[in-house]
Parts: C-alpha cells; sequence; structure tokens
C-alpha cells in the first residue's frame, strides 16, 4: 500500500486545520453542523466523518485562521480510541472527509470546508428513496430561498447607493440582516455598477 504524506500526518500527534476558502461552493454551501448535512451528507460520509466534520468546524469559529488539531483528544471525544497512524476509525474518518472532498491535504495538514457543497447527483442515486424525495423538495425551497434572499439583497443595495452610502455601510447592513457574506459583496459591487452606469449615462 502506498503511503501518502497525509498518511504521515496521521502519525503526528496534531494535525494543522485551515480553512477552505472555495468561490464557487461557499456561496452556495451549508454549513457543516446544518440540517442539510446531518440528513444527506450523513449518508454519504458515515456518522463519525460527520461528527468529525463538524468539530474541524467549530474550531475554525474559534480560530478563524487556522490551528493544531490534537488527534487522540479529538478521537477520545467523539468515542473512539487512537492509534497513530492511518490504520484506525478516527484516521479512516479524516480519509472519507478527503475522499468526499469536504476536506483537502496540504502541507502539514488539512484545508477543510467552512460550506458543504450540495450532495452529488451520484452520491443521491446511491441513497434510499425517501432521502432522494427530501432532497428533491429540499433543493426546490432552497433554490426559492436564495432566489428571495438575492432579490431582497439587491433591492436594499440599490437603495442605500442611491441615497449615497459608503460601500462599507452597505456591506455591514446587509451582513447585519443575515445576508451571506458573498451575496453581500456580489449585490454591493453590482449596484454600485450600476449607479456608475447611469451616472456614466
Amino acid at each position: 500500500m502506498t503511503i501518502t504524506a497525509f498518511d504521515t500526518c496521521l502519525s503526528e500527534p496534531t494535525l494543522v486545520i485551515v480553512p477552505w476558502h472555495d468561490d464557487v461552493v461557499d456561496p452556495i454551501g451549508f454549513d457543516p453542523r446544518s440540517t442539510y448535512v446531518e440528513l444527506f451528507w450523513l449518508n454519504v460520509l458515515g456518522p463519525t466523518a460527520t461528527w468529525l466534520l463538524r468539530r474541524m468546524a467549530l474550531g475554525l469559529d474559534q480560530y478563524p485562521g487556522g490551528y493544531e488539531l490534537d488527534l487522540a483528544e479529538t478521537a477520545k471525544a467523539l468515542g473512539l480510541g487512537f492509534i497513530p497512524g492511518s490504520n484506525n476509525p478516527f484516521s479512516r474518518a479524516m480519509q472519507r472527509c478527503v475522499l468526499f472532498g469536504v476536506a483537502q491535504p496540504i502541507a502539514g495538514g488539512l484545508a477543510v470546508r467552512r460550506r458543504i457543497p450540495p450532495v452529488a447527483t451520484r452520491h443521491l442515486q446511491r441513497m434510499p428513496d425517501y432521502l432522494r424525495h427530501a432532497h428533491a423538495a429540499w433543493s426546490g425551497q432552497n433554490v426559492n430561498t436564495v432566489a428571495r434572499d438575492h432579490t431582497r439583497a439587491r433591492v436594499l443595495a440599490d437603495a442605500m447607493v442611491a441615497v449615497g452610502d459608503d460601500p462599507d455601510v452597505i456591506e455591514r447592513q446587509l451582513l447585519g440582516l443575515g445576508v451571506n457574506p458573498n451575496l453581500a459583496i456580489s449585490v454591493m459591487n453590482a449596484a454600485l455598477a450600476h449607479m456608475r452606469t447611469e451616472m456614466a449615462g
């Protein structure tokens, strides 16, 4: 069996965890502790990897720039024994996070997603019928919610630009209303660009 650099990291007492920024997934993704992940990613990752993902996300809430994860301590917190190396339940859970794309190896550790993408079609096809139907219903609701949030954010950003509010004030207002940070920046920039076009015309 080939020993990878990540397998070697699992022989160390700690592992560096940093956030994985993804401009495509982050605006549409789900928090690792969300109901969506519990309902649909649990079937893909398995329970241990799902709980591990949640623990790593919690650490990134406390240390957004990254932190060192104590492997033995984390394994015990999840009710697992820990032996350094890649051939134990805890390490296999971490490898499942990598295998299914919610984390990726970096030098000395892992980059972990703060936002988890929608489950891929290939995974949905392996799920029980009731989960597939539930996902179809959820997706329809989510599309409507995203569209509604985008419209609400754009209307507010346009209004604030029109009265001359500074971009940082607009962004803070949108974030204060619970608008996704990437969406807030996007609609603010679109509103500013629209205003500049009108003024130039």
